[in-house]
């Protein structure tokens, strides 16, 4: 709590924090294409089995050509319950005797068939190349596709464990540093990977520095600023997320080739490791952690960026170790992640805290993911979906601080399953109102976690941040992982994933009434801070 008169000393938010966060936020805007890649470079087009009679341009059994290819498709492939095309069936043999059958719909379950033997024809009218169209990712592999998203987030759920843990060994700058370079470079090799193996396996390291690069970016500003000021900051940080979301719907829609798209979303990060040289390492970390010398260099260059006079007569070794002396004492004690459950109070809100963001992470990611769930211009919907984000967090703002941490994100987490259950009863032809309702959730389910990390930060003490960061992303993904796989749950029921959707919200929202409000209070540097509280 002494850093807080240190860095009223230095300035809460000045020159210094405007010049971090312009280092900080493209990278941030950057990362969550890789987040949401899978939306796109795993789009699954139109497609149907390759028939003989239709798709060989060498040979055909048309040779007066009277028939369309209309007819050809009709005695070639059965059709559905719908009465379209089936996607993986194809009947044995040419069924001409449907041509006679004056608009009337025989039983399909009469005819023979046979799966895609000869493989498919797509649709490439939206992109010129998937990872699904290139490794055939459909009917009897259509599994993959989630798995591929799940082991992106598992990548980051892993990524976020070890890496939390090295950062606050080794400072969050170095580390930040090591996953952009990892994220450039496993990125860009993605872009030429031969098969589903190397695919997935690149997809899992990209992942592994995902959670890490947005973590530590955000621990490098949050610590850096006033407690006054600190909801105003997150509230940027995700701003830059949520445009993010919108810089991807953009390159993908002018970039429709897999590969292609892949090498223009990692390249920049080649570009944020240079940058990165010039980030301000967390001052709080290094004088916790007893690298005063370090701690106070980086207070001073902060005093001078920010145009604060005189600072070097109040600014001394001697009276940083006086005013931060309890802290320093407590710190000679090493760190785990233990420690996050060692201590009654903070064992409480460490669990309560992993509850409510896994929680929100189902629902989440549930509609971010299935962006093709509410139609076929997932370009659109991409857009709609950051530019709401961005709106309701800058509104969240204002409640937050008004009325409270608390309450905000109760109603907030409230909205998101109420919209997702009234879309369940919303039928498939009413399109516009089901995107209408998926907005209002993914924009709730934004202002939560904008709350939710407010609050987070502010519950926690310094000295366990980063590792609490790291479960918290253990929480976030291991939400982010399970999403995808419980579109699984459709052959059972096609409303199940969406119910639990909806459910996990609205059960999280009067969890929060267990944790204390943390309104313009300054945040604990220390275990024992929180357990006197």
């Amino acid at each position: 709590m002494t850093f807080e008169e240190l860095l009223d000393k230095v300035g809460g938010l000045g020159k210094f924090q405007i010049l971090q966060m312009a280092l900080i936020l493209p990278s941030l805007m950057i990362v969550v294409c890789h987040s949401l890649l899978e939306n796109f470079t795993a789009a699954v087009p139109g497609h149907r089995c390759w028939v003989h009679i239709l798709d060989n341009a060498t040979v055909s059994d048309n040779d007066t050509g009277i028939l369309s290819p209309d007819v050809l498709l009709r005695i070639s492939i059965p059709l559905d319950s719908n009465l379209k095309p089936e996607k993986c069936r194809r009947f044995l043999h040419p069924q001409w005797q449907l041509l006679h059958l004056n608009g009337t719909f025989p039983n399909m379950t009469d005819l023979d068939t046979e799966p895609c033997v000869d493989g498919w024809v797509y649709d490439y009218s939206l992109f010129s190349s998937t990872i699904v169209t290139e490794w055939d990712l459909v009917c009897d592999q259509q599994s993959q596709k989630p798995l591929i998203q799940s082991l992106v987030m598992v990548g980051t759920l892993v990524g976020g464990l070890i890496y939390g843990h090295l950062s606050d060994r080794f400072g969050r700058k170095l580390i930040l540093r090591w996953c952009l370079l990892q994220l450039a470079i496993s990125g860009t090799c993605t872009t030429f990977a031969p098969n589903i193996f190397i695919y997935c396996l690149l997809r899992f390291l990209s992942g592994c520095s995902i959670a890490v690069v947005i973590a530590n970016n955000c621990v490098l500003i949050v610590e850096w600023t006033r407690s006054q000021s600190k909801g105003m900051v997150l509230t940027l940080i995700y701003c830059a997320l949520s445009i993010g979301q919108m810089i991807l719907g953009g390159l993908a829609f002018v970039f429709r080739e897999w590969r292609t798209l892949q090498l223009v979303v990692s390249v920049p990060f080649f570009v944020f490791f240079l940058s990165s040289r010039w980030l301000v390492e967390s001052s709080r970390w290094l004088i916790i952690t007893n690298k005063l010398d370090e701690g106070l260099k980086e207070l001073k260059i902060v005093a001078h960026r920010n145009g604060m006079k005189n600072i070097e007569e109040t600014l001394n070794l001697e009276g940083l170790r006086a005013t931060m002396q309890e802290e320093l004492e407590t710190a000679q004690t090493k760190t785990t992640m233990f420690d996050l459950f060692r201590t009654p109070n903070l064992r409480k809100r460490t669990c309560l805290l992993f509850f409510v963001r896994f929680a929100g992470a189902i629902s989440f990611f549930g509609i971010i993911i299935n962006l093709q769930h509410f139609g076929s211009n997932i370009f659109l919907f991409q857009v709609i979906f950051g530019v709401l984000t961005i709106s309701v967090r800058c509104l969240a703002l204002y409640p937050m601080n008004k009325v409270g941490r608390r309450p905000t994100q109760m109603l907030f987490m409230f909205l998101v399953g109420l919209s997702i259950l009234i879309n369940i009863f919303v039928p498939q032809d009413m399109q516009t109102l089901r995107v209408i309702l998926a907005s209002v959730g993914i924009g709730c389910v934004a202002a939560s976690q904008t709350c939710f990390s407010v609050h987070q930060s502010e519950l926690l003490p310094t000295i366990v941040r980063a590792k609490a960061s790291g479960l918290d992303f253990l929480a976030n993904r291991f939400g982010a992982a399970l999403a995808p796989l419980l579109m699984a749950l459709v052959v059972y029921l096609p409303t199940l994933p969406w119910i639990i959707y909806g459910v996990c919200p609205i059960i999280a929202a009067p969890v929060l009434l267990l944790l204390p409000e943390t309104k313009n209070l300054p945040l604990p540097d220390t275990i024992q801070d929180v357990e006197n509280k």
